[in-house]
């Protein structure tokens, strides 16, 4: 096991100048955000040129990127805004593959429409549950068309509040592509 930092811990939008950061910080390898390269976390497109300079970045600075956040509220009350998250995911994924990077970070959701880091009560509302699931496994196939793992964070306020509920989620979805990440 490796410690690394979120990327995002520094400021800026330029990879060269966050990776320099964490680099000096003393760690070896972070988790990346698509925002220290200057765009949305969950983008439309990743432009080859975005790829490009956060490659070189990571190389420059000696970081291993070992994982890319790719948090949407796959919990969410309305489905047109999981279908939306999902499509982005999707951008995301192609993003790490692309970059080499193993891990996808994701966020399992909440039932707070304003706030996917908000508690809501319905969370443990067992249709909370079966969405965020549908979603996980879209996904994973998403996942496997990439050769990329997918990182459960439990959060408390979302509907996976521990690593046992992790576990209960890995076991249903019979996929290895699917690991906890404890941040």
């Amino acid at each position: 096991m490796q410690v690394g930092v979120f990327a995002k811990t520094f400021p800026g939008s330029e990879p060269a100048g966050v990776l320099a950061a964490v680099c000096d910080a003393g760690f070896a390898v972070s988790q990346f955000n698509l925002a220290c390269a200057g765009l949305p976390p969950m983008p439309d497109a990743v432009p080859d040129e975005a790829i490009r300079i956060i490659d070189a970045a990571a190389r420059a600075s000696d970081v291993g990127l070992v994982a890319l956040s790719g948090t949407y509220n796959m919990a969410h009350p309305d489905s047109r805004v999981r279908d939306d998250g999902l499509r982005r995911l999707a951008v995301i994924i192609e993003t790490a593959a692309r970059l080499s990077i193993p891990l996808v970070t994701l966020c399992t959701g909440t039932r707070n429409a304003e706030d996917q880091w908000a508690h809501h009560p319905d969370n443990v509302d067992p249709s909370a549950w079966a969405d965020m699931a549908r979603e996980m496994e879209k996904a994973l196939h998403l996942a496997e068309r990439h050769g990329v793992d997918l990182g459960i964070e439990p959060e408390q306020a979302n509907v996976v509040t521990s690593a046992a509920d992790a576990m209960r989620l890995i076991a249903e979805m019979g996929s290895r592509r699917l690991r906890i990440v404890l941040d």
